[in-house]
């Protein structure tokens, strides 16, 4: 398996991706707001059609579109604060709606299929470096607002009360949750990404006895399914994006059927 650069940088990339997604997962858990992954990872959808039908990169394209929806979201969101979620609700209709309405003008759905379920393992070089570089970059941004997305996290007003600057950190937060989901969606694929960022955390839940416990088992249980999903994928000839997404799935089942969390 190792002999082949294309595992190779499907296993890096896989790594760093299973590690970041679940970060934005353990915020999304916590805030009760997991909806928010797939209101994005849909209009990134969207995005990435477009880009296909203009003739540019489709990872610019759900880029793109995912930080419009993002800012979208927190416009909406202000403007409306008694309805935070009915924001997330409109933008996961709206891009379920472009999806649907732009995919008619490519026939056969032809160009964009592989960003459905994904296609890791036909990752160019160029794609494994900008999933590396907003990986790390997301990475940083986490934890140096750790401790304000803890807050908002599990205790929004009294975030407010502390002094934290809620609104500047949940802009900051969506950004980051458009700007992986975009890059996340030609490798995990656009119907799998909020399953790899909530079922890592699933997992962590059961095991983890703190808030940095939950972010630290979460990011390790990501990888590994990341790993072992391409593993079995490359023996058994299976999807890579849903042998990780079934891994994720089989380890919470035994953790929720044999381990009782304190």
């Amino acid at each position: 398996m190792f002999e082949f650069a294309y595992m190779r940088r499907a296993l890096l990339v896989g790594a760093f991706l299973g590690a970041v997604l679940p970060m934005i997962g353990v915020v999304l858990v916590n805030r009760r707001t997991p909806v928010l992954g797939d209101a994005l990872s849909h209009v990134s959808l969207a995005g990435v059609i477009a880009g296909l039908l203009l003739g540019i990169n489709p990872i610019a394209g759900a880029m793109f579109m995912s930080v419009v929806a993002a800012l979208s979201i927190e416009g909406i969101r202000r403007r409306f604060p008694a309805f935070g979620e009915l924001s997330t609700a409109m933008v996961l209709s709206t891009g379920i709606g472009l999806a649907s309405l732009l995919s008619g003008f490519i026939k056969g759905g032809q160009g964009y299929d592989s960003f459905l379920f994904g296609s890791i393992v036909s990752v160019s070089n160029a794609e494994m470096f900008v999933v590396i570089g907003i990986s790390l970059v997301i990475t940083f941004v986490f934890v140096f607002l750790y401790q304000d997305l803890l807050y908002i996290s599990v205790d929004p007003e009294g975030a407010e009360i502390a002094g934290v600057k809620t609104s500047r950190v949940n802009f900051i937060f969506t950004l980051m949750t458009a700007f992986v989901i975009s890059v996340a969606s030609r490798t995990v694929g656009v119907l799998l990404i909020s399953s790899l960022m909530i079922l890592p955390v699933a997992c962590a839940l059961r095991v983890a006895k703190s808030y940095r416990q939950t972010v630290l088992w979460s990011s390790a249980f990501g990888v590994l399914f990341t790993l072992i999903g391409l593993t079995l994928a490359y023996y058994l000839g299976l999807k890579p994006g849903g042998a990780i997404v079934l891994t994720a799935v089989a380890c919470f089942l035994i953790l929720f059927a044999f381990y009782r969390s304190e």
